[in-house]
């Protein structure tokens, strides 16, 4: 099937029985896959070589779902479904409320796994429009406004499509700092306003007023999307 085709599953679960039960079927279903088997090589993973979506165990060794949930979420959007055992609602909404897409409880159905990876994977993939003028092309690496790419650096690109969908809130540097961690190990705050300078340009270039992004006295940058100056 071409919408899944050469999309990588992590999974990332210390039960060994369901992690190759679980890989079978993705596998059988188009889908490339990998297993790790604790909380902090799971993290490491998606780190180094960014998967499509995570599968991602509540009860790991070394470093628990929750914390690598979190983790993940300080530099990336990838979908990511939980397992849990622990069914108490709490532990669900927790799962929820750190970030995670989904969660599914075992024991389950490992069809109904795949069927919703589908789901989020095809959510996830699409381009999304996030605010007014601007939409997020998540496959493809892109910001466009009104329908034209940014020319963005991923670096730039991963710092825009964060503020583009949270607009209004304040990014401290340091959060801006982790989601531009992925590419760039020796960075401080001062590559993050050189970066935010280049992005200001390149927006401008095609959206000469009123400005985006603007600074916040000694804690980071806002995004407003222009309709709110209209």
């Amino acid at each position: 099937m071409k919408d899944n085709f050469a999309q990588r599953i992590l999974i990332i679960e210390d039960d060994l029985k369901i992690a190759a039960l679980l890989q079978d079927y993705f596998v059988a279903s188009g889908f490339l896959v990998e297993q790790q088997h604790d909380g902090q090589a799971g993290l490491m993973s998606v780190k180094q070589n960014p998967p499509d979506l995570v599968l991602l165990d509540l009860m790991l060794p070394t470093m628990d779902g929750i914390s690598v949930c979190q983790e993940i979420r300080r530099f990336s959007q990838l979908p990511i479904i939980m397992i849990t055992a622990r069914v108490e609602e709490v532990d669900r909404l927790l799962g929820l409320e750190v970030g995670a897409d989904d969660y599914v409880c075992k024991p389950f159905s490992p069809r109904e796994v795949v069927a919703r990876a589908k789901i989020h994977l095809r959510r996830h993939s699409a381009p999304t429009q996030s605010t007014p003028g601007f939409s997020i092309d998540t496959e493809g690496q892109r910001i466009l406004y009104e329908g034209s790419a940014l020319p963005l650096t991923p670096v730039e690109y991963r710092l825009l499509a964060e503020m583009v969908r949270h607009p209004n809130r304040v990014f401290s540097r340091q959060h801006l700092l982790d989601i531009a961690h992925e590419d760039q190990r020796d960075i401080n705050d001062r590559t993050i306003d050189s970066h935010i300078k280049n992005i200001r340009k390149k927006i401008q270039s095609r959206l000469p007023t009123p400005e985006c992004l603007h600074s916040v006295y000694g804690v980071g940058y806002r995004f407003e999307h222009p309709e709110m100056h209209r």
